[in-house]
């Protein structure tokens, strides 16, 4: 691997789940971002491959009779609509491996010490909790991949979740955690309808402007590092903030969400606490549109690593 680059992680059956046509979920967005990060320079070995968990490994979090249910295709069909994916093998495939990556992702950037950076080219399904999945979330990659670390004994591990929607899954699964510390700084007026409490939330108004944008963030990364100090930072970096996000409600542009990552990156690099990120949310339909804005984060960590590609990526 390349040292003046993030690790990465990336599978290719991340985009090779069969959908309906015109469903709602941009599901090729992963191979397209994939791509374009070769195309940009990225050497193939950059790229970690993640292997499918062991289903019942996701009890550290989830219900087991949930995990069985799901896995064997018996689920209930309204809780399968409230997930929004119609069920197949490939589908559970693809979750496994995918929640096996946010993992791989945060064991890589752990081994890489106190500069430790890796990206998951997919990741934050936050809306899953213990015996239920939702907004296209079956399993909780962030919570897994948390849960499964203070298992081995690190921590406190700190959450950091800017996707526009709350997340409110993960808030649930550790409700009463006081070693994992759950952030979510989201759009209020948004799905869920229904709010869980986070150990810091932030509601933004639709009207939000990127200045006060930037500064809920600056402020509230600021005071959860200095306050938990955490030995390891998840952060989902989803751009469904973004203004042309078919489902985020917001109204913040690209340059601001490049400006937002670098500031998450360089704020725990400075301290010495390395950051597992996933690419979380974002639903434009224009895929190429949509792999420019989830780019911003690639460009925010090849900049705080000082390598060059990071000026290749426009804002």
């Amino acid at each position: 691997m390349t040292v003046d680059l993030p690790a990465l992680v990336y599978h290719e059956c991340y985009s090779e789940l069969i959908l309906p046509p015109l469903h709602r979920y941009p599901i090729g967005k992963y191979r397209t971002l994939y791509q374009r990060l070769r195309e940009l320079g990225v050497p193939a070995e950059q790229f970690s491959t993640p292997s499918a968990i062991m289903p019942s490994s996701l009890a550290v979090i989830h219900d087991p009779q949930y995990i069985q249910s799901l896995c064997e295709g018996t689920l209930d069909p309204k809780a399968m609509r409230r997930i929004g994916f119609p069920w197949s093998q490939q589908l559970i495939s693809r979750s496994l491996t995918s929640t096996a990556g946010t993992l791989l992702a945060a064991e890589l950037a752990l081994a890489q010490g106190s500069q430790g950076l890796a990206i998951h080219l997919s990741g934050g399904y936050h809306h899953a909790f213990y015996d239920v999945g939702s907004g296209f979330c079956l399993f909780n990659d962030l919570a897994f991949t948390a849960a499964t670390l203070q298992q081995r004994g690190v921590g406190p591990i700190l959450i950091f979740d800017l996707d526009v929607h709350q997340g409110d899954g993960t808030a649930q699964l550790f409700s009463e955690n006081r070693h994992i510390i759950t952030a979510s700084i989201h759009c209020e007026k948004n799905f869920p309808a229904r709010k869980q409490h986070s150990d810091w939330d932030i509601g933004l108004d639709r009207n939000c402007s990127d200045a006060a944008y930037l500064e809920a963030v600056s402020q509230s990364l600021t005071s959860l590092l200095s306050w938990h100090k955490p030995e390891l930072v998840i952060y989902d970096a989803g751009v469904d903030v973004h203004h042309a996000d078919d489902l985020g409600l917001l109204n913040l542009s690209t340059a601001t969400i490049a400006a937002r990552d670098e500031l998450v990156l360089s704020l725990c690099q400075q301290q010495g606490i390395p950051v597992a990120a996933v690419i979380g949310g974002g639903y434009q339909r224009d895929l190429d549109a949509l792999t420019q804005v989830h780019l911003q984060l690639f460009k925010a960590a090849f900049t705080v690593k000082g390598s060059p590609l990071g000026s290749k990526i426009k804002s």
